[in-house]
């Protein structure tokens, strides 16, 4: 964690990480490990409005590793958590679309002469503009293989070397989550920018996110067998630390019968249950 000084607040990377052994291969100067994730069939570039909502979405057909079946619960709640009010709040989860020229470039600028290779799938803009980011593309190539550019105006940068996820190695039956790249920084005084993306599997029909201890739950934009998430908030005179653990991103997916089938905060790669 790196506090900004002008801002005096959390500037925060931070990634899910793989087994020791898969890690070292990753650059030395990367703050954590990066995740692999798996083969899904392409999409158009998903075109999200309030909310996030996705305006288009592919189901997904390959199998999946790194979260398992965790927790069950009931459906996602829109309404206010009852609990007082918290000195970091979400003031905004709305995306909107990146034209396609500027896509292009974008996927040009992150992934140089490999760019063709790429169909994107979701393309949106952030909340709230930070220093370095204000938008994510994600894309996938024939192989089943994705990447995850954060924008900043027309131009894309990872900070995985090299910018792909692995697909082929780690999944196991049962698994239905696995996470891309989820970061955080400032965005001005008082205010915070988060985002995150990952790979869901055919058995999730609905996802979201909440933040912190706070349980509302907030829509995640989903097309092409990967989702992403986004918030704004307002963090008011708090600590690095407050808004770190209140920002802090929790997923959670649901069936079509509206059932919770999955929940971060219950997953044992997470929790250090893990066997």
């Amino acid at each position: 964690m790196k506090i900004d000084q002008e801002d005096e607040q959390t500037s925060l990377v931070r990634r899910w990480g793989l087994p020791l052994g898969i890690a070292a291969g990753v650059a030395a100067l990367s703050v954590v490990a990066v995740t692999v994730v798996g083969g899904e069939r392409a999409a158009e570039p998903v075109q999200a409005g309030s909310g996030g909502s996705p305006t288009s979405a592919a189901a997904s057909s390959g199998p999946g590793r790194g979260s398992s079946s965790a927790g069950a619960g009931t459906t996602p709640s829109s309404a206010p958590s009852a609990s007082a009010p918290h000195a970091v709040t979400v003031t905004s989860v709305t995306t909107t679309p990146i034209k396609a020229e500027a896509v292009g470039r974008i996927l040009s600028s992150c992934l140089g002469s490999d760019a063709a290779r790429f169909h994107p799938v979701i393309a949106v803009r952030t909340p709230a503009a930070a220093k370095d980011w204000d938008g994510t593309v994600i894309a996938v190539d024939s192989a089943g293989q994705y990447v995850q550019c954060q924008t900043k105006g027309e131009r894309g940068s990872s900070p995985d070397v090299p910018p792909t996820f692995i697909n082929d190695r780690l999944w196991g039956t049962g698994h239905l989550v696995e996470y891309f790249d989820s970061i955080g920084q400032p965005a001005g005084k008082g205010r915070y920018l988060s985002l995150g993306a990952g790979h869901y599997t055919s058995g999730v029909a609905k996802m979201t996110v909440s933040y912190g201890e706070d349980p509302k739950q907030y829509p995640v934009v989903m097309a092409g067998g990967a989702f992403f998430y986004s918030a704004s908030f307002s963090t008011g005179s708090s600590t690095a630390k407050l808004i770190a653990a209140m920002s802090t991103p929790y997923v959670h997916a649901y069936n079509a019968a509206g059932k919770e089938i999955y929940n971060q905060k219950k997953d044992p790669q997470f929790t250090g249950t893990s066997r």
